[in-house]
């Protein structure tokens, strides 16, 4: 019986990638899977690898908005937390310090009370000043009833207060769990997209509507050019709008890092955030509760300062600096940097001030 033997695959390398990297990049047809490898991941176009990596990134960006809001609330109920673990140690020490007097009087009532007071009184050298030394012990008697239920009491608000800071961890570990699900969900999206970008060799980097290569590897120095190119901003009409405009400026070529605030990397909130942080106004921390935190514009109006939100989602924000133009932290492909604002789907604007 004649041997069979499977045809062997070609690879993709050397004259062969090259030039199906070449037939992709000219247009001339699109580059594919060899023949015998059914089962072989499809080769995607740059345009398409560009596609796809845009789509992780959006899907990234609002996975780490959700991430920001159980971080805010998970950092809010651990201040809560050792607020009320604060309170319960300072009313423990009352509690032992009435318990100690408590027992101290029950001591002194055990050492005293073996005669009846009626033999007492008889039995007494001095009867006036025995009368005295009861109506004290009556009076001392009543402190003592008001100082047991005085604990009685504070038993009772610390029980309060250690069933608060237990639904406080409850709700603290819900929020840890819920903080692990987006970190997980954040990590794999962008592990994705830097696998499709690193199939890409360097005569492939997809190119952005600004211009600018969207590889993870962009340094710094892109947004520090942007800034030396950029024209000069609108004139912010409130002297706060102005402050969180300037701000954004200074802080163009900063990477994108998710979660952060700044003073060196930022997400999107973050910088909105922290731009107005700097001019003395607070902001929420997530793109969703920050369109809620001044009043509604038209894009018509838009003002320089103004925040304005992108995608149905509302999970991107930029910060208006005129002439159709905003400051954001785009996501890890790229740093802070001015881009037009069609740049992505329009959502709605706020002025914050």
């Amino acid at each position: 019986m004649a041997a069979h033997r499977k045809p062997r695959q070609r690879s993709l390398g050397g004259n062969t990638a090259r030039t199906a990297v070449t037939l992709a990049l000219a247009g001339a047809a699109t580059a594919t899977g060899f023949e015998g490898t059914g089962n072989a991941e499809p080769q995607l176009t740059p345009a398409q690898v560009k596609a796809k990596v845009d789509q992780l990134y959006q899907e990234a960006e609002t996975a780490t908005e959700k991430y920001d809001g159980a971080k805010e609330k998970a950092d809010t109920a651990q201040r809560r937390i050792k607020a009320l673990q604060d309170q319960t140690a300072r009313k423990q020490d009352k509690l032992n310090s009435a318990r100690d007097a408590l027992g101290l009087a029950a001591a002194a009532q055990y050492r005293d009370g073996g005669i009846d007071p009626a033999w007492q009184l008889a039995l007494s050298s001095d009867p006036d000043r025995y009368l005295d030394n009861a109506a004290f012990a009556e009076r001392a008697g009543a402190a003592q009833a008001g100082a047991v239920t005085r604990v009685r009491r504070q038993l009772r608000e610390i029980e309060q207060l250690r069933g608060a800071a237990h639904v406080e961890l409850a709700s603290l570990r819900s929020r840890q769990a819920e903080l692990e699900r987006q970190r997980t969900t954040i990590t794999g999206k962008l592990a994705e997209a830097r696998r499709l970008l690193d199939r890409l060799s360097p005569q492939q980097a997809v190119v952005t509507a600004d211009g600018s290569p969207a590889r993870a590897s962009r340094s710094a120095s892109d947004g520090r050019a942007a800034l030396a190119s950029a024209t000069a901003p609108a004139t912010a009409s409130d002297s706060r709008a102005a402050a969180a405009v300037a701000y954004a400026y200074s802080k163009l070529g900063s990477p994108y890092v998710w979660g952060a605030t700044g003073p060196n990397a930022f997400d999107c909130s973050g910088l909105a955030q922290a731009a107005y942080r700097s001019a003395g106004v607070s902001l929420p921390r997530t793109t969703y509760a920050q369109i809620n935190a001044g009043r509604r514009v038209s894009r018509s109006e838009l003002q320089p300062g103004d925040l304005v939100f992108f995608y149905s989602g509302i999970s991107h924000v930029g910060i208006y600096i005129g002439n159709g133009q905003m400051i954001h932290a785009p996501n890890p492909s790229a740093p802070v940097r001015i881009a037009p604002v069609d740049e992505m789907p329009f959502a709605g604007a706020t002025r914050v001030v």
